[in-house]
């Protein structure tokens, strides 16, 4: 009688749990191989990255001198940032960044979500002709649009302005096609049980469309944001005054008067660049969610 108590006991004991009883699956040479690949791929985009930090932190008789090394001769030193910030205005450049930044964003992704919107729902005389034109702009260089704008932009009076920054980069046809291609998903019963509730057609959008969007709408306004941030070309056009320059505009005005100065050249780009990896770091969940989700990264 006791033995037939213990031995089930023992057993129980001596049995292998769930974990250790479910089998691992094999690694499959394709997901090594891939594997591998993105490794490769991300050594080679920090690899610029990694070589500026490492310049930026070399004198200017290490960071020109020949042959090359990652590890200077003289030690590592700060007086290529003490120099670029000491010359230059960052606190203010970075804040006018910012500002330009944050409302070409929330504009940008307004005016996109209400056209993405019509485009998706609305049906109206000229539609697939207006939204073909909204496409075909996409492939326009920005830069052949730069002396029309800034013609405008002296008929408005707003050259050395921060709308003449914001004005002329709130309008992204891509960012409306990607909307609309996201709208096309939601299921339209959603909208038409609202309808039979009584909602009207701009409560559904900000009531039932737009919550259900926020992966999407997430994804474009860091993307808009960083475009916004990283612009050089029309900024630097369109101000000229140094107290309303944006950051990447303002550091490539510390000049030295002795030529080329490497290690300060990166330690601004280091600087410029810093801003966007925080926001990366902070919001990487919702950059990878919202390209999951959208023709970023193809249906």
């Amino acid at each position: 009688m006791t033995q037939t108590i213990d031995r089930p006991e023992a057993e129980l004991q001596n049995a292998p749990s769930a974990g250790e009883t479910r089998k691992r699956k094999p690694i499959q040479p394709s997901t090594i191989v891939a594997l591998i690949i993105l490794a490769v791929l991300a050594i080679l985009w920090l690899a610029p990255f990694a070589w500026a930090v490492a310049t930026s932190l070399k004198s200017e008789a290490d960071a020109g001198a020949t042959p090359v090394s990652w590890i200077p001769p003289g030690g590592f030193t700060l007086d290529a940032y003490r120099s670029v910030l000491g010359e230059g205005n960052i606190p203010q450049w970075a804040f006018n960044s910012a500002l330009t930044s944050i409302v070409i964003t929330a504009v940008t992704v307004i005016i996109s979500a209400l056209a993405a919107y019509a485009f998706s729902r609305i049906n109206f005389t000229g539609k697939k002709w207006l939204f073909f034109v909204i496409i075909a702009s996409i492939i326009i260089p920005p830069q052949m649009l730069i002396v029309p704008l800034f013609y405008q932009m002296l008929a408005f009076d707003m050259v050395d302005t921060y709308w003449g920054i914001i004005l002329p980069q709130i309008i992204h046809p891509a960012m409306v096609f990607i909307l609309k291609q996201f709208f096309d998903q939601v299921p339209i019963e959603l909208e038409e049980a609202a309808r039979v509730d009584g909602a009207g057609r701009i409560r559904v959008f900000t009531q039932i469309v737009m919550p259900l969007s926020r992966p999407i709408l997430a994804a474009v306004s860091i993307f808009v944001f960083i475009g916004a941030w990283n612009n050089f070309l029309w900024p630097f056009i369109v101000i000229n005054d140094s107290s309303l320059m944006t950051l990447p505009v303002g550091l490539q005005t510390v000049q030295s008067a002795f030529g080329v100065q490497y290690a300060q050249d990166m330690a601004s780009a280091v600087l410029a660049a810093l801003p966007l990896i925080i926001v990366f770091l902070f919001f990487q969940r919702q950059i990878i969610k919202g390209v999951s989700t959208t023709g970023f990264g193809g249906q």
